[in-house]
């Protein structure tokens, strides 16, 4: 399914070893198969894209959402990030709303979330594919345990980080952050659905600026994409 090309070192034993493992085999088995058969989501070549942009020792902030964007052309690897070009979703434009009020940035033309991830914002979703126009079809069949365990990967890293969980799905893995050194938010999806019952004025990022200032390590400018 993917090449371990283009990943940084940090991520390089973590992947070998998961790689190997039955329940992996099988989630390879099936996304496979659904790739031949189906339009999924993002590009096989982009569902780890945001490990190789992110190395373990630069994270500070992880942003984990539900699953990709089920539409043409918006996931690429990135949690809620779309390519520059395409429109942004709804999920996306609350959470900008969010910033602009939290933080003061004005809402960007674009909605690629490259240069958070440039400054160490880790963008996962709790599963990493999805059928076209199906949210959470992939739910289930073996990404959450994978994603259970690079949290538990990034958990044991020494450095304090922030994690913000948006949604039911994200917020599961609050028991897998046993680490004191880190922060925990929590909140609502940022989807028109549920966004107005507790992601509006939730100021995570004042917050996780607040906490990486408060730990010596450089804040991370939301106004930057």
């Amino acid at each position: 399914m993917i090449s371990l090309d283009g990943l940084s070192n940090t991520w390089d034993d973590f992947f070998k070893d998961e790689f190997q493992k039955e329940y992996y085999l099988k989630l390879d088995s099936f996304v496979k198969k659904e790739y031949l058969e189906k339009n999924i989501y993002p590009t096989k070549e982009n569902i780890f894209s945001i490990f190789k942009e992110v190395p373990l020792k630069d994270i500070k902030v992880v942003i984990l959402g539900q699953d990709p964007y089920h539409k043409a052309g918006q996931a690429h690897g990135f949690a809620f990030s779309v390519m520059p070009g395409v429109r942004k979703p709804p999920s996306l434009v609350n959470i900008f709303k969010e910033i602009k009020t939290d933080i003061g940035c004005d809402i960007p033309d674009s909605g690629y979330l490259g240069g958070w991830a440039r400054q160490g914002v880790f963008l996962m979703n709790t599963c990493l594919t999805v059928e076209e126009g199906k949210p959470n079809s992939h739910k289930g069949k073996g990404w959450e345990v994978l994603t259970d365990e690079v949290i538990k990967y990034i958990v044991e890293d020494k450095n304090p980080k922030v994690f913000m969980l948006w949604g039911n799905d994200a917020r599961k893995k609050k028991k897998l952050i046993n680490n004191e050194k880190h922060l925990v938010l929590e909140t609502v999806h940022p989807s028109p659905l549920s966004a107005y019952n507790g992601y509006f004025g939730c100021k995570h990022f004042s917050k996780a600026n607040s906490y990486l200032n408060a730990n010596n390590r450089q804040e991370i400018d939301w106004c930057k994409l």
